[in-house]
């Protein structure tokens, strides 16, 4: 009885692991038609990906992916522009005008990422962890992702942090330990200042920050120039 109830066993768990190894993976969805984006806005405006920049004229962008003055060392995008979807905006004009209120501005790297380039990232990436795996896609596919920085406007230089921007280290982290008193200042008052509008900052990236809500957004491949 026992050998019989084994061998049943047996051919139960063969079966559950083939069905497991055999299941097809589910088909990742990346809107690169300009007509299915339009129509897209149009079932639900937010879905707009707006020009930062355009919607608020004060904060100042360093598009490094628009040089060469990057991790890839090569220019990633033709067009030196920011965009993100219309709430995400809506939230970093918010942030922009109570910074400004204390003498600080934001200062954008990077914003929604065409998902031809975050293909490209990976393939290239010496650690994997600082950069989005395609399988999935990026937040900043989404158009829900932005990297950034806060300024000093008096100055109009980027207040103290651990690293510089896209820095493929540990002290990249959010929570990273030990830095000085003025760096903590800074990252702290940087992530408060984002949570408070509706965004996560990423574990091992003091500059990118997600918009809570991301996953009711597509992953996108529309070019710079089409937008």
């Amino acid at each position: 009885m026992k050998i019989k109830l084994l061998f049943l066993f047996l051919i139960i768990s063969f079966s559950i692991c083939a069905f497991a190894q055999t299941k097809p993976a589910k088909k990742l969805v990346v809107i690169n038609s300009y007509n299915q984006y339009l129509a897209s806005i149009k079932i639900n405006p937010n879905n707009e990906l707006v020009e930062i920049k355009k919607a608020i004229p004060s904060i100042k962008l360093d598009i490094r992916y628009a040089t060469t003055n990057n991790f890839m060392k090569q220019v990633m995008y033709q067009q030196a522009r920011a965009f993100a979807r219309k709430p995400v905006v809506e939230s970093l004009k918010k942030i922009q005008a109570e910074l400004k209120k204390k003498g600080y501005g934001l200062k954008i790297f990077d914003g929604y990422r065409p998902y031809a380039v975050t293909v490209a990232f990976y393939q290239k990436a010496s650690d994997k962890n600082f950069v989005a795996n395609p399988a999935k896609g990026s937040k900043h596919n989404r158009g829900c992702a932005v990297d950034l920085t806060i300024i000093d406007l008096k100055t109009g230089k980027d207040l103290v942090m651990a690293t510089p921007y896209d820095s493929f280290s540990a002290a990249a982290a959010a929570n990273y330990m030990p830095v000085s008193s003025a760096v903590k200042k800074n990252r702290d008052f940087l992530i408060a200042s984002m949570q408070k509008y509706n965004f996560t900052v990423l574990d091992n990236e003091w500059w990118h920050f997600d918009f809570n809500g991301w996953q009711y957004y597509a992953l996108m491949d529309i070019p710079f120039e089409k937008l």
